[in-house]
């Protein structure tokens, strides 16, 4: 019989076992740490590169390398100099035998001994390999991949989203790591900063909770103590954003006093730390990283990634932003400027409107429903530009839905303006299988433009795209409890270029889901 990491401490709490509690608890040394992780399933690479490798942000010329040096990873501190000079190297072949670019760079304390090393003069849309080296030891080696430029014919990636380590073993990122994907959009809730707390699943803010830098770091390496999360890293260039929960649920970026603030910076750093993020300078990176950006695939694909927290205003206001002022100025710039390819937005909460029953309110005002007149104001914008072909993928909801976007949701003859997926969670909890059966239909009669609901599975997509069709395969595990879970397909959806709305693949269409619109 398989359990869940939620189950093991439970089991351990009733039965009084000292060798299964949670592993961030306080008064453990790093080593019990490590232990009570490594009894929840976790392991580690060899030290100092503990956390593994990771690259991100492709671009034609070259993309930004990551590793951190964590001999003990579990640790508030590491017992390493000030300093430590770390070489790595870029390679056309797994064995780093045909080099094309190295060099060394500094991990310092003050960043938690982590690099990020933006590697230029690359060949476009080509895989390089890569790895570190640093007190006499190398790091696994991994793989990545350039932009192209020019024409491109296809291009396959994979979405992921929350992936709350106390839930679930990460089956979903081992399959993704197996996807021959070009490159991995995260949507955010990478972390959760809470958490159980000693045997049972009880609440962080019920507990010792998450405040400092040093917290924030051991969260982010209990994470990485999933190997399979490691392997998806290795094995492709990330793009990043973030939701609420690498800081504190349902949070807004520009609220809250001193405490708060103080909190958020150390979110943010610990983020940036373990992230193979690029900035715009590394010394604008902290305490502030900038996420927004737009990325083009060759002819086929703008991606455009947004931050939904960092500027965000309280909810339901009149005048409220999800955005922020500068970056909405930024985003409806890139939709007048806009090529003519797909469009694609890295959207962490839920765009589409969601009403729980007919005639009842939002189900949650954290999304975009809580921010009617800028969604309206965006999406007006995106109508009148004559944008075509965009495609929104989301996350936050631990559930899939599909959704047309229309410029008024309220009115069923506005303009249609595009698509947008919400994927399954890697290992969130989602609601039972008996509030989906029975939301599900209701979802779909008070919300015209819901046209799929399945809220039982967990897994992430990957997304198909060509000039003349998007595709996006609901990839689904078979047990969340299982590190080893085999992934299936769930169901098929299409967007023809051109052409806006969504439609299931025929082939799929019988698959289970709590609500489907014929």
């Amino acid at each position: 019989m398989t359990l869940d990491r939620r189950g093991l401490l439970k089991a351990a709490g009733a039965a009084g076992a000292l060798n299964v509690v949670w592993p961030l608890s306080a008064g453990l040394s790093p080593a019990q740490a490590r232990e009570a992780a490594e009894a929840l399933g976790a392991d580690y690479d060899p030290a100092p590169f503990t956390l593994g490798v990771a690259s991100g942000d492709p671009q034609p010329t070259g993309v930004v390398l990551w590793t951190r040096l964590a001999p003990e990873p579990l640790a508030a501190e590491q017992k390493l100099p000030e300093i430590v000079e770390v070489e790595w190297v870029v390679a056309e072949d797994q064995a780093l035998s045909r080099v094309v670019a190295r060099g060394t760079a500094p991990a310092s304390a003050t960043l938690g001994h982590s690099v990020h090393v933006p590697v230029g003069g690359l060949q476009a849309g080509r895989h390089y390999w890569y790895a570190f080296k640093a007190l006499g030891k190398t790091s696994r080696v991994g793989r990545t991949k350039t932009a192209p430029v020019g024409s491109v014919s296809r291009v396959r990636f994979a979405a992921a989203n929350c992936q709350a380590f106390h839930d679930g073993y990460y089956a979903a990122h081992r399959g993704i790591a197996r996807e021959n994907v070009d490159f991995v959009v995260h949507l955010g809730d990478y972390i959760y900063e809470h958490g159980p707390v000693g045997g049972d699943h009880v609440r962080d803010h019920e507990g010792p909770a998450v405040l400092t830098l040093a917290d924030y770091r051991r969260r982010h390496a209990l994470y990485k103590g999933d190997a399979s999360l490691r392997e998806a890293h290795a094995a492709h260039p990330w793009f990043l954003t973030w939701d609420d929960h690498e800081v504190v649920n349902d949070y807004s970026g520009t609220g809250g006093g001193a405490p708060f603030m103080q909190r958020r910076a150390a979110a943010y750093q610990a983020w940036y730390e373990n992230m193979p993020h690029r900035d715009n300078s590394a010394t604008a990176a902290l305490p502030d990283p900038e996420i927004h950006r737009a990325r083009r695939w060759g002819d086929l694909l703008e991606l455009t990634v947004l931050d939904l927290r960092s500027y965000r205003s309280a909810q339901n206001l009149a005048n409220g932003t999800i955005l922020g002022a500068a970056q909405k100025t930024w985003l409806k710039g890139n939709i007048d400027r806009a090529p003519d390819s797909w469009h694609v937005w890295a959207n962490s909460i839920m765009l589409s409107q969601l009403r729980g029953r007919p005639g009842g309110s939002y189900m949650f005002t954290d999304q975009w429903d809580g921010f009617l007149a800028e969604r309206k104001e965006v999406l007006n914008h995106v109508h009148s530009s004559g944008l075509e072909d965009l495609v929104v993928i989301t996350g936050d909801w631990h559930s899939a839905f599909v959704d047309d976007i229309r410029v008024d949701f309220d009115d069923t003859s506005s303009p249609l303006v595009g698509t947008e997926f919400t994927a399954h969670s890697v290992t969130s909890g989602a609601y039972s299988a008996d509030w989906n059966a029975t939301n599900g239909p209701l979802m779909g009669k008070a919300n015209p433009h819901l046209k799929y609901f399945e809220g039982n599975r967990y897994g992430y997509d990957v997304y198909e795209v060509t000039p003349e069709r998007f595709s996006t395969h609901m990839r689904v595990i078979a047990d969340r409890r299982d590190p080893l879970s085999p992934v299936s397909t769930l169901t098929t959806f299409h967007v023809d270029r051109g052409r806006t709305g969504s439609y299931e693949d025929p082939a799929t269409k019988n698959s289970p889901a709590q609500w489907r619109r014929d």
